[in-house]
């Protein structure tokens, strides 16, 4: 009838969850330092909206989606 159900595991090892953390934190600031120096440097009429939108989307993504540790 049923087949027995096989748990749920992380599609990465938990070994690997501290480097994945560090890893993801300094591109999310990377990504973060550019988008300030692409706001200090460039003019109001120079400025593209969607440029900082997709900026702030990609930042946020690899801030945010920190691997967790439970």
């Amino acid at each position: 009838m049923a087949e027995s159900a096989k748990p749920i595991t992380s599609p990465v090892p938990d070994a690997w969850y501290p480097s994945l953390a560090v890893l993801m934190l300094a591109v999310g600031l990377v990504i973060i330092a550019s988008f300030f120096i692409y706001e200090a440097t460039s003019s109001r009429k120079n400025r593209s909206l969607a440029k900082e939108l997709a900026t702030g989307a990609v930042a946020s993504v690899f801030l945010v989606r920190q691997p967790c540790f439970y």
